[in-house]
């Protein structure tokens, strides 16, 4: 008799083992659901329309307009050529190669492969790289072949896309800049100092300067002459 009643609740137990089972599961995707519903929709959704509403330049990317043409972003940097443009922080980022899209190749202020060299700093070619953009830094601000020079001006972010440079970099190449542009160095100065941002809440960071802004302040300087 005792084994008949323990053969016939085999198939009770076993019903419930697997309907608990079953139940652990809906939870379990229930669960999985929510958490992709609140982190994965409602999170983000909240966090943009905040954005757009309290920050809508930030959130739109910070974009600089000229003459209703975008001109970069206040937080990308990029490339600028010629004696008269300050220069910004250099950059390692990469690109594919056009004559081998199997192979990379250098592309400075590539925003799309943004990324530093990753060397270390006894890595031999970043010490060579370094000494390399020492002496054309000082090369092209007329600088003493043992002048000091910033170490922002000889090394990549770890972004490749800095957009600041720091004061000390700026100041010197302001006796360039007002060179090439026939200005005087102290206007250069001037604007190199109402383009110079303090330190985040007043102790993070350094000062920097954003070298687009700047760049563009002193293109508008120039046309206001020409108009003039």
């Amino acid at each position: 008799m005792n084994t008949l009643v323990q053969s016939q609740s085999l198939p009770a137990n076993g019903t419930h083992k697997a309907s608990t089972g079953m139940q652990v599961l809906m939870s379990s995707a229930r669960a999985a659901v929510a958490l992709c519903l609140v982190t994965g929709v409602a999170y983000p959704l909240a966090t943009t329309v905040v954005a757009q509403l309290a920050l809508p330049h930030q959130a739109a990317g910070s974009l600089i307009e000229r003459d209703g043409r975008v001109v970069g972003s206040a937080l990308v940097g990029q490339a600028f050529e010629g004696a008269k443009y300050f220069q910004g922080r250099p950059s390692a980022t990469m690109g594919p190669d056009p004559a081998n899209p199997e192979h990379t190749i250098s592309q400075p202020y590539n925003p799309l492969l943004s990324a530093g060299s990753n060397q270390g700093a006894t890595n031999s070619q970043l010490a060579s790289d370094a000494r390399e953009r020492a002496s054309a830094y000082r090369q092209a601000n007329r600088l003493h072949a043992d002048a000091l020079v910033p170490v922002d001006a000889v090394t990549a972010s770890a972004s490749g896309l800095d957009s600041h440079i720091s004061v000390a970099n700026a100041r010197l190449q302001t006796a360039r800049v007002a060179a090439a542009r026939n200005l005087s160095e102290a206007r250069v100065a001037a604007l190199v100092d109402a383009h110079t941002a303090p330190r985040a809440l007043w102790v993070l960071g350094e000062p920097r300067v954003n070298v687009l802004r700047l760049n563009l302040a002193l293109d508008d300087k120039a046309q206001a002459a020409r108009k003039e």
